[in-house]
């Protein structure tokens, strides 16, 4: 049979064709996502789910005239394919290459660049405004949004003020029962019921003054396009529940929706992941925190985790499987999140509260005001801190020491190891008389005999990894493993000294200051902003005791960082083991 798909490089070719085709090019679209993915990696189940969806928004409205957003954006491949970047699309989410998100720079058809999810309706509803304002009074402004996604606390405020407007504007939620793990809470099952007919007569998105459709098949190209052509009359805040299936087209994708979210390397065929190597590894830090986390939560009752739609991401799940009723996935709702375990820390529970570093952005004020003010003892453990690579700079945790070291009260901790997590884990729980953010990486560790029995550490206390005349390279968390390998090649024995400081906040002041007297130069090395962070830390220190020497910050730069392998992301970031090696040898 002809290709379809290879003559189309826009949504103008795509409204060439006649309606009877957008069905095959629909298996083409899903083939072609498949064998890219399968090969290169990135978020397969989401863009699969939404072929006709695309297909359809594409053929009817006049993009990008008309404003087209994506929430998250990680079912946005299907539109990067059709909106001309086909013959690139096999560089997705590479150094140089196209990102795994909406990005308005890369395209304009990319009307608004998302990665967090629930910002599309508010964002759509600025677009729709600000064109009622300028008159452009025939433009169409879309969003489309994940049952997931819309139970979120900002999505509820898009659309309750979309709801007094006359804004033109169409919600598109696209329902699957799935975010990255299992949709949760009582809009789920609200939702569940509108599916099957049990639903209470009132509407909720009608009482929001939404002018409502559906559910209709979000498999049904015909359908589909029939239904987005009649909402392209209709004035004012529009909402058509879609209703799809995550992983479309690839069976196994279908029946394990989590695994094939993003499911690394896969046989095209048969869906089958590509087998792991049997070498034994280090474990990944997200599996140290959730395994010592069900051990810590098997000998103290109090202990309770939470998490924002992370379950699986986190390793949260270790605990919601072993001790249910004490695990709690509050869906996508960070803010909620900070404040529901400010409110268990009141009443004597201890609260680890597990968070990706980019997430906890958006709980900045509950951080603050809700635990920090009133010095609860909850316990963020921040996963995915650092540089994380392909997701990139909507991903990357690299702020969090800088947006976490100014507040009173918080005591912050980036462990060297798997070990060192789980000896701070096993302290916070014995008790502590402040809140703590914990802050480790995605992927592994570097040990791999880390099950070792826990140890109470000393608040505040550093810890000297060798002893030097000359130099002396100050680090915190596991970049610190890559300066001992750096003293291992340089094999200077005496010149270069290494000191672990995992308390961030607070500083070892006492080892510091004789750090400080003793060394002609200082080197601090960390995975965070170079502003604001650990190396400031240190640079404020030796200013307000008078000392002045050379302290030479490596950190993550002024701007932001791009996506690619991590290693990649180093170099450019100038944190890698080479950079520190040239800096260093200039005094040796």
């Amino acid at each position: 049979m002809k290709s379809i798909l290879e003559h189309i490089n826009s949504p103008n070719d795509l409204k060439s064709l006649k309606e009877k085709d957008l069905e095959q090019l629909a298996v083409e679209l899903r083939e072609f996502i498949i064998d890219i993915v399968s090969v290169k990696e990135g978020h397969l189940g989401a863009s699969l789910g939404v072929v006709e969806l695309t297909i359809a928004l594409h053929y009817v409205f006049n993009t990008p005239t008309d404003k087209l957003i994506w929430d998250v954006g990680h079912q946005a491949y299907g539109h990067k394919i059709l909106t001309g970047r086909k013959n690139i699309f096999n560089t997705n989410r590479q150094l140089g290459g196209i990102s795994g998100f909406p990005k308005m720079e890369e395209s304009g058809y990319d009307a608004f660049g998302t990665g967090h999810s629930s910002t599309s309706i508010s964002a759509l509803l600025g677009m729709a405004l600000a064109a009622q304002l300028q008159g452009k009074l025939q433009r169409q402004h879309i969003a489309v949004i994940g049952d997931a996604s819309i139970a979120s606390g900002m999505a509820f405020e898009g659309l309750n003020h979309a709801g007094v407007t006359k804004a033109n504007i169409l919600v598109v939620l696209n329902d699957n029962a799935m975010g990255i793990d299992p949709s949760v809470g009582a809009l789920k099952k609200y939702l569940t019921n509108v599916k099957t007919g049990t639903a209470k007569e009132e509407n909720i998105f009608e009482c929001l003054n939404f002018n409502y459709t559906g559910p209709i098949d979000g498999h049904d190209l015909h359908g589909l396009a029939k239904e987005l052509e009649r909402l392209k009359h209709i004035e004012g805040p529009k909402l058509l529940h879609v209703i799809t299936t995550k992983g479309k087209g690839l069976k196994k994708a279908e029946e394990n929706q989590v695994t094939y979210h993003a499911p690394g390397k896969f046989n095209k065929q048969t869906g089958e992941l590509q087998k792991k190597t049997n070498v034994t590894q280090p474990p990944k830090f997200q599996d140290v925190f959730g395994k010592t986390l069900v051990e810590l939560a098997q000998k103290n009752e109090k202990i309770v985790g939470i998490t924002p739609a992370m379950p699986t991401g986190s390793s949260l799940k270790f605990m919601m499987e072993a001790i249910p009723n004490r695990a709690f996935d509050v869906g996508i709702a960070e803010q909620h999140a900070v404040t529901l375990a400010a409110g268990m820390a009141t009443d004597g529970l201890v609260v680890f509260c597990n968070i990706y570093s980019t997430f906890l952005q958006r709980a900045y004020d509950q951080v603050i005001h809700d635990v920090a003010i009133q010095n609860l003892p909850v316990i963020f453990c921040l996963d995915r801190a650092g540089l994380v690579g392909e997701d990139g700079p909507t991903h990357h945790g690299v702020f969090d020491i800088s947006y976490l070291r100014c507040i009173p009260n918080l005591i912050i901790f980036s462990p060297l190891n798997e070990i060192e997590l789980r000896n701070i884990m096993y302290t916070a729980q014995l008790g502590l008389d402040h809140p703590i953010a914990i802050r480790y990486p995605r992927g592994r560790g570097n040990l791999i005999d880390w099950q070792a029995p826990m140890e109470k550490l000393t608040i505040g206390k550093a810890k000297v990894l060798k002893e030097g005349t000359k130099i002396a390279i100050l680090s915190t968390g596991p970049i610190g493993n890559m300066a001992s390998n750096l003293l291992s090649e340089l094999n200077q024995h005496t010149a270069i000294a290494h000191y672990d400081f995992p308390f961030i906040k607070p500083l070892d002041t006492i080892l510091l200051k004789e750090i400080l007297q003793k060394y002609d130069y200082i080197v601090t090395l960390e995975d965070g902003s170079a502003v604001g962070g650990f190396g400031s830390a240190v640079l404020e220190f030796a200013n307000n005791i008078g000392i002045h020497k050379i302290i030479k910050i490596f950190g993550i730069p002024d701007y932001f960082i791009t996506h690619g392998a991590t290693e990649n992301l180093y170099k450019i970031a100038g944190i890698d083991q080479m950079s520190v090696k040239q800096y260093v040898q200039q005094f040796l």
